[in-house]
């Protein structure tokens, strides 16, 4: 029995509004909501489980199959004879159908040189001799070779210039800027070893975009452990800063108790002197000594054997704090002796590369060196494709710190708003200067 439908299409559908501008009443929270796109996508999931699993969930090996053999029918499409050939074959067999132009010369085309006009000798003519003497001095083959000699003076040097004869004799002769006498002095790096420092550093494994993971590794180390120096030299400085704030607050406090105690001093020697004048000063009681127990001697023996053993306690106590203490410097020195023994050959292995970290004490201006940027990938910021990577360091910044190491300029400060002098505008009343 065939399946009824309505003539009405879309009859069993709920009702819905395509337009629906606000969802704020309660009446649209009830009716008339759009859920056309969300049946679709059901029908849609449906027919797919239907069909044996929904495709986003199937890997791609159930999708998807690897042809290894190739077609089969396509040697019955061509003849055996019949080979297709690549379309940059067939570019490059297209040929012109002209001919091309003959370089032979044959005897049947050479020109007839009696039906040429007679070429007539001229006057302004270079003879042989004079083209060979010019080539050869045109090749640096002079006749006579010029020696030369070094300048006895500075070429860069600036010459005072010279006043002209038509100039007044009674106004003073131009001078010229002298540059200063360190312009001609070598300049001196900041470096605390003799060596010069190269203007451009040799680049270690280690700063590679795609470095090894031992010359990584050993740079990261190295890194962490400056950065834990820097940090243990902070928390110290800290710590200074602290106890000084302390100490400070406790010598006020101490000396606020001090003009205290000086005070209540001076009123209580006015009280007593006041009451010696008056005559009502009460005789201090004086106690007399009298003879020690037994039992009195007894308790002092024993509180001076009890402070005895606890100051025992408390040396040997410190003794094997300083013992402890000892072992712990002596490992630190060896572990240090290590490191700088591995420092000293990695800097005779690398003879070639200067260290411009260890600077000298005095430095040029009063400005401090800027440090160099930390050039370090962490390991979860290491990409694996050249694509994703991101660019470290600035080439204008390495330039400018080497400039400053080697001497070649002296640290300065950026100022943006300079101080300007002030002006100070005045009007003349020059109608006031008459005459009558």
């Amino acid at each position: 029995m065939p399946l009824l439908q309505p003539r009405s299409s879309g009859a069993t559908e709920a009702p819905r509004q395509f337009t629906q501008p606000s969802r704020k009443g309660k009446k649209a929270w009830r009716k008339n909501v759009n859920l056309t796109e969300v049946e679709h996508g059901l029908d849609q999931l449906n027919k797919e489980i239907l069909q044996g699993g929904v495709i986003r969930e199937k890997d791609s090996t159930d999708l998807f199959t690897v042809d290894v053999r190739g077609d089969s029918t396509l040697s019955k499409k061509f003849s055996k004879h019949v080979k297709k050939s690549l379309k940059a074959d067939e570019i490059i067999a297209q040929r012109s159908p002209i001919p091309a132009v003959s370089l032979r010369k044959r005897s049947s085309e050479a020109p007839d040189y009696r039906d040429l006009p007679q070429k007539r000798l001229r006057q302004n003519w270079v003879s042989y001799k004079e083209l060979a003497q010019l080539k050869k001095v045109a090749d640096g083959r002079h006749g006579t070779t010029i020696k030369p000699k070094d300048a006895s003076y500075d070429v860069w040097d600036m010459q005072p210039i010279k006043a002209s004869q038509k100039t007044l004799e009674f106004l003073p002769e131009l001078v010229s800027a002298k540059p200063p006498k360190s312009m001609r002095r070598k300049p001196v790096s900041l470096a605390a070893g003799g060596k010069e420092i190269p203007a451009v550093f040799k680049p270690a494994g280690g700063y590679s975009y795609n470095p090894l993971a031992t010359d990584y590794e050993a740079r990261l180390s190295e890194e962490s452990v400056k950065a834990m120096e820097t940090e243990k030299q902070r928390l110290a400085a800290e710590e200074v800063e602290k106890l000084k704030r302390e100490a400070a607050i406790r010598s006020a406090a101490e000396a606020e108790v001090a003009e205290d105690r000086a005070d209540l001093s001076e009123w209580e020697e006015d009280s007593e002197w006041e009451g010696f004048q008056s005559g009502t000063e009460d005789q201090p009681m004086v106690k007399q000594p009298q003879r020690k127990t037994r039992a009195q001697r007894n308790r002092i023996e024993r509180r001076k054997e009890e402070e005895r053993l606890a100051k025992h306690k408390a040396a040997m106590k410190a003794r094997r704090i300083q013992e402890d203490k000892i072992k712990q410097l002596a490992e630190e020195i060896g572990e240090e002796e290590k490191a700088r023994a591995l420092k000293r050959s990695k800097a005779m292995s690398n003879d070639d590369q200067v260290n411009d970290e260890k600077l000298r004490r005095k430095q040029l201006g009063k400005f401090k060196l800027p440090d160099r940027d930390l050039e370090l990938v962490l390991p979860d910021e290491l990409e694996e494709s050249l694509r994703r990577l991101k660019p470290e360091g600035n080439l204008l910044k390495d330039r400018y710190r080497s400039m400053l190491v080697r001497g070649k300029m002296e640290s300065r400060r950026h100022l943006p708003f300079r101080k300007q002098a002030r002006r100070k505008l005045t009007e003349k009343w020059t109608h006031k200067d008459f005459v009558l």
